[in-house]
């Protein structure tokens, strides 16, 4: 018995270590000889070890070579299902939504169900810098009121960035926002009128929803493939049946599937909403985080008819409380320029400024460049734990950037009450049912990958998936 425990010992440390990035995929780990030689273990207890993270999918032995990292993170799990459509209505989730959100940001909630980046993950010691010199050196500006479409130095900023999107824009045509929603939801007011129709994708950000029910829209979803995003067959067969007024979707890494579309793909959808003369809404918040920059174009590089109004901010980025976003309106950037000027005048005078001379003074790709590098080594580690720690069938998604896992759970098991069955344990995770206006997604969660992947990380995961277990068990699923 002493035996056994000390070997899933070591496996458990070399797994972590595997997880926290310490050996990188087609790395090797060290040999059975300086393993043994370093824990005072006998060669077949380091054996024994090493056949158990085989089993695990976490190593691979090379014959005459030793062991090594697998080189594809060893998942294998399967991908969630896609969704089926579901008649239109008025959005009716909102109240949950928002009880869903206030129990999640208790004090001291380890938080796997925000979709919000770690304080480590921003750049906040160069951000304070900047806006410590824009307080002090100009002070008469920063403190004045900023009108649309905002500070200029910005726009040209975020035109110099919408290149890496393979969108060409001038800077007079980027209306500088509070954040992507307030772009979303001025876009949604211009393009909309209450009763109207939108579809949105299925499951979809849970704000989309709210911003529907507050504006009074119906909303259709349309279902999401995990890898390729929303489906243009369904598409189509809604709009055949009803008046869709615009779509809202996120072509690049969307919320909370992570999926994202390709290029063909993103031709065939402009295609088909320009024949049906839907105006469509693109939230590209996750865009800059593909863990492969320029893999995947944001659909308005494909825009050649105005049909695209684009949605984007520095939230996930640079910082969600500056409040930052922006919104590339074409044809409709007059009426978006009104509606700010008589409802919030434009964003923040600091903020805007000091994220100019954030952007101005360089630093900011290099941040990029090591955030998707934690980020990619923080989600093979969720999902090993997932694999590891959760019950037998789950099931959850390949983003190919971001910091979300979309999870969906075996049979009949209710996410609502894993939330609040973690919540008792100091734990948040984002139940399926605040991503739908349907009863789809019930036994679905939303993990957040943004936290970095340490012991206690691990430790939360390991309690959710012990829990998911026991719902399982109760509902019948595991025997």
């Amino acid at each position: 018995m002493t035996s056994l425990l000390l070997y899933q010992r070591i496996a458990q440390q070399l797994a972590e270590d595997i997880r926290r990035g310490v050996y990188q995929p087609g790395e090797r780990v060290p040999s059975v000889r300086k393993m043994s030689s370093q824990l005072s273990v006998s060669h077949a207890t380091v054996l024994q070890a090493y056949a158990n993270l085989e089993d695990q999918g976490l190593i691979r032995a090379r014959p005459q070579s030793g062991f090594y990292v697998h080189q594809s993170a060893a998942l294998t799990a399967s991908t969630p299902d896609i969704a089926r459509v579901e008649l239109p209505g008025l959005v009716t989730r909102s109240s949950i939504i928002s009880q869903v959100l206030t129990d999640s940001r208790q004090e001291g909630v380890f938080p796997l169900g925000a979709a919000v980046p770690h304080v480590d993950y921003l750049p906040a010691r160069a951000l304070h810098q900047q806006l410590a010199k824009v307080t002090r050196f100009h002070s008469p500006r920063a403190f004045s009121y900023m009108f649309s479409p905002g500070f200029e130095p910005l726009r040209r900023q975020v035109a110099i960035r919408m290149r890496d999107a393979g969108v060409v824009v001038d800077p007079s045509e980027v209306v500088i926002t509070h954040g992507c929603v307030d772009a979303i939801h001025m876009a949604l007011r211009v393009l909309t009128k209450p009763g109207d129709l939108i579809a949105a994708e299925s499951p979809t950000y849970y704000g989309l929803l709210q911003l529907a029910e507050l504006l009074g829209l119906k909303v259709i979803e349309i279902p999401c493939d995990p890898t390729t995003g929303v489906s243009l067959e369904a598409l189509q067969l809604a709009a055949n049946q009803w008046p869709i007024k615009a779509l809202v979707l996120t072509s690049r890494l969307s919320n909370p599937m992570g999926g994202s579309m390709p290029e063909e793909r993103q031709k065939q959808l402009l295609k088909f909403t320009g024949d049906y003369g839907i105006q469509v809404i693109e939230d590209d918040i996750y865009g800059e985080l593909l863990f492969e920059p320029g893999r995947i174009k944001a659909l308005k590089a494909y825009d050649r008819e105005d049909q695209v109004v684009y949605c984007s901010s520095f939230s996930k980025t640079i910082s969600p409380g500056v409040r930052i976003g922006w919104i590339i309106a074409g044809r409709h950037q007059d009426e978006i320029e009104r509606l700010q000027t008589f409802s919030t005048h434009s964003a923040c005078s600091v903020t805007q400024m000091g994220v100019a001379a954030y952007l101005e003074n360089g630093g900011y790709d290099r941040h990029l460049r090591h955030i998707r590098q934690e980020y990619r080594k923080n989600m093979t580690a969720y999902q090993l734990a997932v694999q590891q720690y959760f019950p037998e069938g789950t099931q959850m998604t390949r983003p190919h950037g971001g910091f979300i896992l979309w999870v969906s759970l075996p049979g009949r098991v209710s996410a609502k009450e894993l939330h609040v069955r973690a919540l008792q344990q100091g734990i948040s995770v984002a139940p399926g049912l605040i991503f739908s206006n349907t009863e789809q997604f019930n036994n679905c969660l939303r993990l957040t990958c943004g936290v970095p992947w340490n012991r206690e990380a691990e430790r939360a995961m390991m309690t959710i998936g012990m829990l998911a277990g026991q719902l399982c068990q109760e509902a019948g699923v595991l025997h």
